[in-house]
């Protein structure tokens, strides 16, 4: 999979006659690859640079959609770059700003033979509309993040430790097919569990105890993000008040949530249904944010997102409450926006679990 034809569309828009994607989430949208290199697209031409440790998996992956070259044997990064701008007489070749260091932007101004354009705008913009490849791949990632959660809820028990449980979580999701997590999981139980990202640590989860357990992985570069909430044994009156207000908030705004809606106004509807309950000041964070190749992608759904989303953005539905050094719940799906509406490719069951 690959999106040059996508980027190459783009380059009149921003006035450039190439893109020059150096980025490693930018560099897998673009030809498929993590291979640490240089894509230089033009509308009628690619070259992608890598070195020797990715030659066969360039050649596999990218060879049929772009010339391959290999650094080497006096030939740097620089100087093949600067001989494709010299043949495709290229004189403003665009740059992923968003992604570059201060130091690699000198060292690029240094060495290249072209105007250097901020352009990072054109494969962010790209990216947040997914399509349907990459949905595929993400309705996959997720299908193992449910997987593991039907996993974990049989093998809690009271006296474990909130890392061994991120361990099981790890190993549950590795061993049904995942590449890689998406992040570290979150597992936080008690008291920890009014730190939104709080580190699995040696507290033994015990009975009365909410289980926050928010992870997710990667299948084929492309992310999974998933929180439920868990109870150990009964809890109070005011526990499950604080969770079903959660469900509530998290269902208004799934019903909002569709193309062309403000990220702004996903988050409000949601931490309305918080705030008339009498616990807006513990909803401290954003109703929730893009996700793709990166866990955290843009755009968000959150207060200060005033902007419509694209249709095709992958966005978390997550809202929560925490209140300090008693508890705190969360609960995440991951929903598509479309016309009219919103897919959720999330399965796993969002009532209440006592185990």
């Amino acid at each position: 999979m690959n999106h040059l034809n996508q980027i190459a569309a783009k380059l009149p828009e921003y006035g450039i006659d190439a893109m020059l994607v150096s980025s490693a989430p930018g560099e897998f949208y673009a030809v498929g690859l993590h291979g640490e290199g240089y894509a230089i697209i033009t509308p009628n031409a690619t070259r992608y640079i890598t070195d020797g440790r990715y030659t066969e998996v360039a050649q596999e992956t990218v060879g049929d959609a772009a010339e391959v070259l290999i650094v080497g044997d006096g030939r740097n990064y620089a100087a093949l770059l600067n001989d494709f701008i010299a043949a495709h007489n290229i004189q403003k070749l665009g740059i992923e700003d968003d992604y570059m260091s201060l130091g690699q932007f000198n060292a690029l101004t240094d060495s290249l033979k072209a105007e250097l354009v901020y352009a990072g705008g054109l494969i962010s913009s790209l990216r947040a509309s997914k399509d349907e490849e990459e949905l595929s791949r993400m309705i996959k990632a997720q299908e193992i993040t449910d997987k593991a959660f039907d996993a974990i809820i049989q093998f809690i028990q009271p006296s474990m430790t909130e890392a061994e449980i991120a361990a099981r979580l790890t190993y549950e999701m590795l061993r049904l097919g995942a590449q890689r997590m998406s992040f570290d999981p979150i597992v936080a139980s008690g008291p920890n569990g009014s730190r939104p990202h709080a580190i699995p640590g040696p507290r033994q989860v015990q009975k009365g105890d909410f289980i926050t357990m928010d992870f997710g992985c990667v299948y084929a570069g492309y992310c999974s993000d998933m929180t439920r909430t868990i109870a150990l044994g009964q809890i109070s009156d005011e526990q499950k008040k604080v969770y079903d207000t959660v469900l509530a908030a998290q269902l208004a705004g799934i019903a909002v949530s569709r193309a062309g809606v403000a990220g702004s106004t996903i988050h409000n509807t949601a931490a309305k249904v918080i705030a008339d309950a009498g616990y807006g000041p513990y909803f401290t964070h954003g109703y929730g944010h893009s996700l793709g190749i990166e866990i955290h992608e843009n755009p968000n759904a959150n207060s200060r997102n005033d902007k419509p989303l694209p249709i095709g953005a992958m966005v978390s539905a997550e809202p929560g409450i925490y209140l300090p050094g008693r508890f705190g719940v969360r609960i995440e799906d991951v929903v598509r926006m479309e016309e009219g509406g919103c897919l959720d490719i999330t399965r796993s069951p969002k009532e209440l679990i006592i185990l």
